[in-house]
């Protein structure tokens, strides 16, 4: 039986319409490839509260389920597990996103998003974000 692996993703977007991505660290698994920032989903908690709590710990950012839309999912088998992986869009944040787990960020507009090298389950996220912005 394949475990389910439940992970909020968020597409950050400046009042640029530019999109922030962080690089996975080395050490993790997918280390170098870009992706929306995001986690996993903690027992207890919603989807977007996982995210607001992951931005808080990423980023250094606070922002509230109301700022949160629903903007469309991923579901991809990876070898291990199977990853559901809903994506928020978010215009609005209180402070100034700073890598606080030494990743590298991107602002990135949408159209230049599939030259960033993603996770396998990221990249079916990139037509939906550049026809919606």
């Amino acid at each position: 039986m394949t475990k389910i692996v439940l992970v909020s993703a968020v597409a950050l977007i400046d009042p640029d319409g530019r999109i922030l991505l962080a690089q996975r660290p080395e050490g993790k698994s997918l280390a170098g490839l870009w992706e929306f920032p995001g986690g996993k989903v903690e027992p207890g908690e919603s989807p977007e509260q996982a995210l607001i709590r992951e931005l808080q710990e990423e980023l250094g950012i606070d922002t509230w389920q109301s700022c949160l839309a629903p903007l469309t999912f991923a579901s991809h088998a990876y070898k291990d597990f199977h990853l559901l992986m809903p994506l928020f869009a978010c215009r609005k944040w209180q402070g100034t996103p700073r890598s606080q787990e030494g990743q590298a960020l991107k602002w990135v507009k949408a159209h230049e998003l599939a030259s960033y090298p993603m996770p396998p389950a990221d990249i079916p996220l990139i037509p939906i974000l550049r026809d919606w912005l």
